[in-house]
Parts: structure tokens; C-alpha cells; sequence
């Protein structure tokens, strides 16, 4: 009932509020209006869904959770936080290095109520105990997960219901993996935050999956971005098993190579990190000829692979981890090289350059 509860309240009251939200955006102008080739829409959408997501997910945590575990009043406040950048860009605007110095800052207020990667797991040794950090080497890792987290997730968010499918698969991989690992000691709060999570993300998804109805703007995505990151650091911490460390770098594979990728294709061409292009791995699926929904689905079918992976990992199931792994990377390759080559395809569409193309020829 524990499990249930967490779940559904996130999910209902996400789903209560994604219309308040649909109708609110035009009136305080959170609307997106197409503006360049990278966005897949052509008419302008309200993206003031983050606000459905943020609500369903903090009142569950706030009312279920908080009272088994006072640490999760940190999550909240760094959760209102980012809501709240998020919110800004989506209404005003913010320059790049401003969100990014915001995202550090609230990385920190986070770190300060003592949610932190203290501690690596010795995967391969026969006692599998722990290494812990010292205190610095632990500021730093945890502000470059919360950070890096975050900002994988954002970049995802380029096509109707990618963000929001991805985050809930992902919620939920990690959440059946510490059932898996905890359910001797009774429900955690870290897998029931998780669910709650998962809950708000699936609440959305009905309105954002193609053809949407509404987008869920920076504030949703970076959102959903650093729960993901916080949340499964307080499974890691609170977790005596090996499998807590490492199961979100799996579920996230692929956020996470994206956005790795995206940085190594800028720098080798000479293009700065922050810049947008049509390279990532959505964009690409696209070029090939699927629409949004076929894209927005594979992409989903390689999250969930690596999220089973993940649970295959939680019963020393490694041979079978390792075979799904392999199955999903060489999927990622695929739509990462063209058909009359095996290298990689480092080229992507820079946004800017075509449109200063389009403007020269209307001039």
C-alpha cells in the first residue's frame, strides 16, 4: 500500500494539473513559439507543464516521505529551487552561464543538508566493502552528478514525450531494483521517491506524447532532471547493497551518452559546448525517416534494455546485464553512422548557420 499510495498521488495530482496548466500558459505567457529548424512543432504550444509535474510529485514526497525521513526536506527546497530557475527561462530568458551557475548553487544548498556521494563501491573486490572520499573529493563528485544529471535530461527534451518517458522508465527501473535489494528491511524512501517521481512523469506523459497538447518547458525538464540525480544518490547512500552505486549510471545510459556525445561532436568540430544543433540521437533517428512517435519509442525500448540491465545487475545476474548492454549500444550505434559507413557521424546541423542561410536568401 506504501508503493501504491506514493505512486498514485503523484500521478493523479499531475494529472489534475496538467489542464490548470494548459489553460494558465497563454495567460502568463509560457508559450513556445517555434522559432528556429531544431523544434519539431510548427504552431505555438504552451510549456507550463513543469508545474503539473512539480506539484504531483513534491505533495506526494512532502506528505509521504518527509515524516519516515527529515532529509528529504533538502530534496524539497532543492526541488522548489530548480522549479524555479527552470521557471525563469521559461517566462524571461537566462543566458546560458547564468543557468548553469544557478544549477551549481543549488547543487550545494543540497550538498549542505547532507545529500552526497561520500562513498564508491569496490565492485571487484572480494569483500565488496567501500572506499570513502574525503570531504572535498566529495563536494566535487556530487555537485558534477547533481549538475550532469540535470542538464542530460534537458538536452533529451526535443521531442513529444522523450523527457517525461525516459525519466519514468528510468524512475522506475531504479525503484524495482532497490524493492529488489531492500524488501527484507521494508519499503525505502529512496525507492518510494522514486516512485513518486515516476508517477508524476506518467501523469504528463498522456498530454506531452505526440501530438501534444503541452510541453513541460526548462522548468520540467530540469526538474525531473535533478530528481533523478538526488534521488538516486539517497538510494546510494541509504542502500548496503553494490548495485545502488551503479544502477542509475546504467538506467541513464542514455541521457547520458547523449549528452557526452553532443559535447565530443562540438569540440572536435570547433563549435562551442553550449550551442544548439540537430545531433542528438533523437534528431538522428528522425533524419532517418521515423517519425516523432517511432523515434520517441526506440529511444524508450533502449532506456528500458538498460533499465533491465540495471535489475539483472540487483541478482548478480552480470552475464545477462552485460548481453542487454550490448544489445542497446550497438542499437545507439546504429543510428549513429550512416549506412555506407561504419564510423561514427560526427556532423550535425548547426541551427544558427542555417538560419542566417535561410535569412540570406529571403534578403
Amino acid at each position: 500500500m506504501d508503493y501504491l499510495m506514493v505512486f498514485l498521488a503523484a500521478l493523479i495530482l499531475t494529472l489534475i494539473f496538467t489542464p490548470v496548466a494548459i489553460f494558465i500558459a497563454p495567460k502568463i505567457g509560457a508559450v513556445d513559439i517555434p522559432k528556429d529548424n531544431r523544434r519539431m512543432h510548427t504552431k505555438p504550444m504552451p510549456r507550463f507543464g513543469g508545474i503539473a509535474i512539480f506539484i504531483g510529485t513534491m505533495s506526494s514526497i512532502a506528505i509521504f516521505l518527509v515524516p519516515q525521513d527529515p532529509q528529504m526536506v533538502g530534496v524539497l527546497v532543492g526541488g522548489a529551487l530548480i522549479y524555479i530557475l527552470g521557471l525563469i527561462d521559461d517566462l524571461k530568458g537566462l543566458p546560458a552561464k547564468v543557468k548553469f551557475l544557478g544549477q551549481i548553487a543549488i547543487a550545494c544548498v543540497v550538498f549542505a543538508f547532507g545529500i552526497r556521494i561520500d562513498f564508491i563501491s569496490n565492485f571487484f573486490a572480494i569483500d565488496l566493502g567501500y572506499t570513502f572520499f574525503p570531504g572535498v573529493v566529495a563536494f566535487l563528485i556530487t555537485i558534477i552528478w547533481i549538475v550532469g544529471i540535470t542538464n542530460t535530461i534537458n538536452l533529451i527534451d526535443g521531442l513529444d514525450g522523450l523527457a517525461a518517458g525516459v525519466t519514468m522508465i528510468a524512475s522506475f527501473s531504479i525503484a524495482y531494483a532497490g524493492y529488489i535489494s531492500w524488501t527484507l528491511e521494508g519499503p525505502s524512501v529512496a525507492t518510494l521517491s522514486m516512485l513518486a517521481l515516476a508517477g508524476g512523469a506518467l501523469g504528463f506523459l498522456p498530454y506531452n506524447f505526440n501530438p501534444a497538447k503541452i510541453f513541460m518547458g526548462d522548468s520540467g525538464s530540469l526538474f525531473l532532471g535533478f530528481m533523478l540525480a538526488v534521488l538516486s544518490i539517497e538510494g546510494a547512500t541509504k542502500s548496503a547493497t553494490v548495485v545502488a552505486s551503479i544502477a542509475p549510471m546504467l538506467v541513464l545510459g542514455v541521457p547520458v551518452f547523449d549528452t557526452a556525445f553532443a559535447i565530443f561532436r562540438r569540440l572536435i568540430n570547433k563549435r562551442p559546448i553550449m550551442e544548439a544543433d540537430k545531433g542528438h540521437l533523437h534528431h538522428r533517428i528522425m533524419a532517418v525517416g521515423f517519425g516523432q512517435r517511432r523515434a520517441v519509442l526506440m529511444l524508450y525500448g533502449i532506456s528500458a534494455t538498460m533499465g533491465v540491465a540495471a535489475v539483472l545487475l540487483t541478482r548478480d545476474l552480470f552475464m545477462e546485464s552485460i548481453a542487454l548492454l550490448a544489445i542497446a549500444g550497438m542499437l545507439i550505434y546504429i543510428f549513429l553512422t550512416d549506412a555506407g559507413s561504419m564510423k561514427l557521424n560526427l556532423k550535425a546541423v548547426n541551427i544558427a548557420q542555417e538560419e542566417k542561410k535561410k535569412r540570406d536568401l529571403k534578403d
